[in-house]
């Protein structure tokens, strides 16, 4: 009797139809939109001290904390988080990379020779570029700093003083790590590899 009753209900449950979800492609699930309570889930799954200024960086290994120094870099914190809001950071390339040095973005020609035309004044603080560390790119200028910034994948002490930091990884430096490193002179990376996006956790 057993039996028979485990039969039926296997023969019930080959009848029952499929989810509504499971003939859409791949790009149309993604599309399925979330729920207000499951957003804030998600929001407060990365573990951050300040939302506010926590930034969320997809690459295409998988996903970066970057909490950032608004006390010690005020007007770069400001200014990458305007950037980041107007989406100018999306899709731009990892076009200088050097192993055991440090992943360089923001340029927005992929090349290294740009930014949006606005310098920030130098904010030399005291924190190191030690693994992890994000800080401004510049040109010989001191207050050169635009829109580039490099991740640094390794201790650097002689960068200490001369660049602005304004953030470090907190999580998902194992995906920093895999960005494609640079063959070319002065670490120029060929077909590179891209911010896929990047958010203030805020906002999300």
């Amino acid at each position: 009797m057993a039996k028979e009753t485990k039969m039926l209900k296997n023969d019930e449950a080959k009848k029952l139809s499929k989810p509504s979800t499971k003939s859409l492609k791949a790009n149309e699930t993604k599309k399925l939109s979330v729920s207000k309570t499951r957003a804030k889930k998600i929001k407060h799954s990365y573990k951050v001290k300040d939302a506010e200024n926590a930034l969320l960086l997809k690459l295409k290994d998988g996903d970066v904390i970057i909490e950032m120094y608004p006390n010690d870099a005020p007007n770069h914190v400001a200014r990458i988080k305007e950037l980041v809001r107007a989406g100018f950071y999306n899709g731009l390339k990892f076009h200088r990379v050097i192993d055991g040095f440090m992943a360089q973005t923001g340029c927005p020609y992929g090349n290294g020779t740009g930014g949006t035309g606005h310098k920030l004044k130098a904010e030399f603080n005291r924190n190191p570029h030690k693994r992890g560390t994000v800080s401004m790119a510049r040109a010989m200028n001191p207050d050169s700093g635009d829109s580039q910034f490099f991740i640094c994948f390794a201790d650097c002490p002689w960068l200490d003083g001369q660049y602005t930091v304004w953030g470090e990884v907190t999580s998902g430096m194992e995906f920093v790590d895999l960005i494609k490193r640079g063959e070319g002179p002065n670490g120029a990376v060929y077909d590179p590899d891209e911010i896929i996006s990047m958010s203030v956790i805020a906002d999300l």
